[in-house]
């Protein structure tokens, strides 16, 4: 499935950026010499080295806000719509909340919005029609100002719910200690690799504290090798803790996750994505962001409701398939563990035909009595489900 970001994100997303910043950097050479000064900050060498938004003069930091509201954000708003329609898939989105009770969704370091945007896109997409609230935080008073114009247009484009959306940010740094008000749905975006190991634990901690019994937090982030890693330390460290369960996009319940006994190993997904139309054409001006949606992610819930309902043994794939001297293979997760999963051609039966199929994300089901573990045999009954994929 391709991933549609629709044109009501950018547009919402632009008419706030021009209302709040100068008409200059919003447009032409000026902002695609931003975004590539963004993705430059982004990408680099993380450590010391990394020269942080503070240090800008405030043309500087505008002109970084205006790429981050009118490129980065649009594409980043497709993220968060894999998990949510994940939750959705099995019935969680909103679980819980009376008939006439909003929504709480609290975007935590959000930026110009793309984590809500996404949210409301995807709300838009399956018909949702509770009532919302939506609350943000983040350091950057201006982004919030874009936050809150593209939040309260993208909620008026589409028509989301028949009482007026109550919208609520507040100016804070998140690399102090703070509370948080309850919330069904928590989204944070890029979020975690900005804070040291302890602090972003300990916000991972406040944040599940003020989730509902039934609500959802949900954790986007880079998908470069570090930035993952320590996601999936911190996946580890919560499993250890009891403070809640992994949803997605484990279907493996234990730790430690297999990915941390290799250095160079890091789990992320990579799926296609249509941008809208601006968006796209500055991606392609600036050579950025062509191939898909890259990033790492975390569904924490404290209900144990699983991702894969299915009553045989399950795997992830997480890596893209490889076709290679008469097999196909990939990496598969599980309980098991990490491994590589082979359908030589040699094999291939109509049992096992559905293996021929895979791509990354996908879970995978088997009616071997081991979790798979080299060649699937011809007598392998293997079935695959797309969660969350949308009709």
């Amino acid at each position: 499935m391709t991933w549609t970001v629709s044109h009501h994100v950018e547009a919402s997303l632009r008419a706030a950026a021009e209302s709040v910043l100068p008409t200059g950097l919003c447009r032409g050479a000026v902002l695609r010499q931003a975004i590539l000064d963004r993705s430059r900050r982004l990408t680099r060498e993380r450590g010391d080295e990394r020269e942080p938004i503070a240090a800008l003069t405030h043309r500087e930091a505008n002109a970084d806000l205006a790429a981050h509201a009118l490129f980065f954000a649009p594409a980043d708003a497709g993220k968060v719509m894999i998990p949510l329609a994940e939750l959705n898939s099995r019935g969680l989105l909103g679980a819980g909340i009376r008939a006439d009770a909003p929504l709480r969704v609290l975007d935590v370091g959000a930026g110009p919005g793309a984590m809500t945007l996404g949210a409301l896109d995807f709300l838009r997409t399956v018909g949702f029609a509770k009532p919302l609230q939506l609350s943000a935080i983040d350091r950057d008073r201006d982004a919030l100002r874009v936050y809150k114009q593209a939040a309260r247009e993208m909620a008026r484009r589409c028509e989301i719910s028949r009482q007026p959306v109550e919208i609520t940010v507040e100016v804070a740094d998140l690399a102090s200690r703070r509370e948080f008000e309850p919330a069904d749905l928590i989204v944070m975006g890029s979020v975690l690799n900005e804070l040291s190991q302890l602090r972003a634990r300990e916000l991972v901690t406040e944040l599940l504290q003020v989730l509902t019994p039934e609500g959802a937090l949900i954790i986007i982030e880079p998908a470069l090798r570090d930035t993952a890693r320590a996601l999936h330390v911190i996946r580890d460290e919560i499993i250890a803790s009891a403070q809640a369960h992994v949803f997605a996009p484990c279907v493996r319940r234990l730790a430690p996750c297999p990915a941390l006994a290799d250095e160079r190993d890091w789990c992320h997904e990579d799926r296609p994505v249509q941008l809208s139309e601006r968006t796209a054409q500055l991606a392609v001006n600036t050579g950025l962001r062509v191939h898909g949606l890259k990033f790492s992610y975390l569904v924490l819930r404290h209900r144990d409701d699983a991702l894969h309902a299915g009553s045989q043994q399950a795997a992830r794939i997480v890596s893209h398939p490889r076709r290679s001297k008469g097999k196909r293979s990939c990496f598969a997760c599980s309980d098991g563990g990490r491994v590589e999963v082979r359908l030589l051609k040699r094999n291939r039966s109509d049992s096992n035909r559905g293996f021929e199929r895979v791509r990354r994300g996908d879970i995978v089901e088997w009616d071997q009595p081991q979790p798979l573990d080299g060649d699937i045999g011809p007598d392998a009954r293997v079935s695959v489900s797309r969660p969350g994929e949308l009709d």
